[in-house]
């Protein structure tokens, strides 16, 4: 087993026996090593990315495609999040990465591990991870002046991960709504609804009828467009 580098550190917040964590000093003295807190982020090593264990129960789902997104941005980036895991290198946070590191081929990877978590600790953190992130918002008007200046200076904007759906939504200002009319049986090509989409002028409507009818017809959904 390959030696992991570490870095130890003097914990501060202990498991009280309930599956909480006792309260933990605010974090002093940078650089000196005294009065931290023993948090994962300042416990960084190096794991073979085949010692990793995938939690079997991660509820959240990476399809290839996500995988190889975020393969790309390994590319273009490097490695910019460690992987969180336990003390017996169980994958708490990151399985999305380990996933697109096997199609790359890294054999080793940056990992932060988690000390002294509860079990109940782990689960619910394994979900807080993914659910916290959902949570934050998009200021649509300065999401706008990014992209547009990314392309004006000629970066590669589907890297950052919006759909073509999703650019033209935020570039031309669509809005759009679903709502199910007639569902017959329990799978998704018996679901007939009407989507309503709101744009700002002609020209841009015709665009979008354009790409719309174009993309259900790859995917082979009937559809009517007026």
């Amino acid at each position: 087993m390959a030696q992991a580098r570490k870095r130890q550190l003097t914990p501060k917040g202990a498991d009280t026996g309930n599956g909480n964590s006792a309260p933990i000093s605010p974090l002093k003295g940078a650089g000196d090593g005294k009065d931290r807190p023993e948090w994962a982020a300042f416990n960084g090593e190096e794991r073979p990315l085949k010692q990793l264990v995938p939690y079997a129960r991660n509820a959240r789902t990476h399809s290839p495609e996500q995988v190889a997104q975020i393969a790309l941005s390994i590319k273009e980036w490097g490695w910019t999040i460690p992987v969180l895991i336990d003390e017996n290198d169980g994958i708490i946070a990151g399985h999305g990465r380990v996933m697109a590191a096997e199609t790359l081929g890294i054999e080793t990877v940056p990992v932060l591990v988690a000390r002294g978590w509860s079990e109940a600790q782990k689960r619910a953190y394994v979900l807080a991870d993914n659910k916290l992130t959902l949570n934050a918002g998009w200021n649509t008007d300065l999401l706008k002046l990014e992209i547009e200046a990314l392309q004006l200076e000629g970066f590669s904007v589907p890297l950052i991960g919006f759909s073509d759906g999703e650019m033209d939504s935020i570039l031309n200002g669509w809005k759009s709504e679903f709502n199910p009319t007639e569902k017959d049986g329990e799978n998704l090509d018996g679901i007939k609804g009407i989507v309503r989409v709101t744009l700002d002028d002609k020209d841009t409507a015709n665009r979008a009828k354009e790409i719309i009818g174009k993309a259900l017809g790859e995917v082979g959904i009937a559809h009517e467009l007026s």
